[in-house]
């Protein structure tokens, strides 16, 4: 987090509750969507979540549904999004030390943090997710411990490189602790290849011999290498930011404006054309190699993993 914060997206331009719903209905219903995250930002923070995710489960064909979340309010919304509809939670966390938690996050709330992730489990949220960003000379001696707390609780860890989204701008891909460099830290656990297939996933995973999750299969490790290990050709996301946009790549610089249309009174199937030529547009590949390769305006947070 900037230590001066983040800028607050105006309420008038952020989609109702009732758009956000026509929206994930076309992209299911319309255009073969099949997973839906919520994700942010921080996703628990709308009040009109649970309605949200109560009306996606009730569509036909049923989506998967998902939340990413900094865990922050999760132990008292844990059950109520379990009995929504919702699947499987991911929980960002990229330290063990409440102090170095607190630096990082600005906020002084790694135990509310512990309790939204034992509250997920408990209400049945697995296999619960903890995704985790090693930065150079800030917390990347903490791979091991961070690994053994995961397979102690029955969490699946995945570590996910450094990208160029952050807010400041600083990324610098020297200082980027890769993938390579995260599975050499976990050395000490013997990992294996899975023989699973990741299909579209982002992660790759690795089986840890003599561990099991919470549900009582083999325990998983993933790191997502997006930088050093990109998975472009296998990418079939598609993003909407929170005022409507939709971003064809995490990377894109250019985006399409569904909100505009929604206001406009367009159709479902004027919508549905617009979001497929949006995804039309998608680039062979993120670029973050090419010399001419530009970061997004949009940091992480305004744009949604």
């Amino acid at each position: 987090m900037p230590e001066e914060g983040l800028a607050w997206l105006p309420r008038e331009e952020q989609l109702t509750d009732d758009e956000v719903r026509r929206l994930i209905r076309i992209g299911v219903s319309m255009l073969g969507i099949t997973e839906v995250r919520f994700t942010g930002g921080e996703p628990l923070l709308r009040r009109g979540l649970l309605d949200i995710v109560r009306d996606a489960a009730s569509l036909t064909p049923r989506p998967q549904l998902m939340l990413t979340s900094n865990g922050i309010g999760l132990e008292r919304l844990a059950v109520p999004l379990r009995e929504a509809g919702l699947d499987r939670i991911n929980v960002s966390l990229d330290t063990l030390d409440p102090e170095r938690f607190q630096a990082l996050t600005r906020r002084d709330r790694f135990a509310d943090v512990m309790l939204g992730l034992t509250a997920a489990n408990a209400a049945g949220l697995t296999p619960v997710k903890i995704n985790t960003v090693l930065m150079r000379g800030i917390n990347d001696d903490e791979a091991p411990a961070l690994m053994r707390f995961a397979l102690a609780n029955g969490y699946q860890l995945r570590f996910i490189e450094q990208m160029p989204l952050d807010a400041q701008h600083r990324w610098d891909r020297h200082t980027m602790v890769t993938a390579d460099e995260i599975l050499a830290a976990l050395q000490e656990f013997d990992l294996q290849p899975d023989s699973v297939s990741r299909g579209t996933a982002p992660a790759e995973t690795w089986l840890v011999p003599g561990h099991l999750d919470a549900a009582g299969n083999p325990a998983r490790v993933g790191v997502i290498g997006s930088v050093t290990r990109p998975f472009c050709g296998d990418c079939d996301r598609t993003r909407l930011t929170a005022d409507g946009q939709v971003r064809n790549c995490l990377f894109a610089t250019d985006e399409s404006d569904l909100r505009k249309l929604l206001r406009a009174g367009a159709s479902d199937d004027q919508i549905a054309e617009a979001w497929v030529i949006a995804m039309r547009g998608k680039r062979a590949g993120h670029g973050i190699d090419d010399p001419s390769f530009l970061q997004p305006a949009r940091p992480m947070s305004a744009i949604g993993g």
